[in-house]
């Protein structure tokens, strides 16, 4: 994200306090990327984002709550990528694929955001750990919304959803933790099987993904 301009410029406070604040999440992600939690620190992500650490701590009252916040914000926007591909998908199925093809695109497109929620999230401590859960079991729903019922491949338990989406969120962390963020789009066929089969058995969830 750009700076903003230096001297007058006529911005509003609030502005500009939105402006840092999305510097810092940018910032968090990419020094921990580079460092890991326990290496990150105050000093490193204000010099990171460009602004001084008096700035930092008008925002944040620690690197944790930091963390906190942009890990929040990060889960959003994925979530906001997730609805938006489904919108126009009328088949549970299809909905699930195109789903779990904007999740990859957008994790991709930021693989150091793409650690920080899969990876730095599960390491970062109890609180951190418990909103990586959350977050998991937030997207399960999505999953049972359609979902097909008894009379296709048997019904599947309600526990599945969270287990699928917590599977899924797994896998990705293990090929972001090997350095594939960026070619996360490419396991879309393993994962889409993995996601579809447990509703629909095997065989038709390999039908519907090679149909494209």
């Amino acid at each position: 994200m750009e700076r903003l301009p230096r001297g007058r410029h006529g911005l509003s406070r609030e502005y500009i306090a939105e402006h840092q604040r999305a510097r810092l999440f940018g910032a968090v992600a990419t020094v921990l990327d580079s460092r890991g939690y326990a290496g990150a620190t105050v000093s490193a992500v204000a010099r990171e984002a460009e602004i001084s650490k008096s700035d930092f701590y008008s925002h944040f009252a620690s690197k944790d709550h930091c963390f906190l916040a942009a890990y929040d914000a990060a889960v959003e926007r994925l979530r906001s990528e997730v609805l938006t591909a489904c919108e126009s998908r009328g088949e549970w199925a299809e909905r699930v694929c195109a789903g779990l093809a904007a999740a990859l695109a957008a994790l991709a497109a930021a693989p150091a955001e793409a650690n920080l929620l899969l990876v730095e999230g599960l390491c970062a401590g109890p609180e951190v750990c418990d909103r990586f859960r959350r977050a998991v079991a937030s997207f399960a729903p999505y999953m049972r919304e359609g979902a097909p019922g008894p009379a296709v491949a048997g019904a599947a338990p309600v526990a599945a959803d969270e287990a699928v989406v917590g599977g899924v969120a797994s896998l990705l962390g293990r090929r972001v933790l090997a350095g594939e963020g960026r070619q996360l789009p490419r396991f879309f066929p393993e994962l889409a099987e993995f996601a579809l089969s447990p509703y629909l058995g095997v065989a038709e969830a390999r039908r519907i993904i090679s149909a494209g």
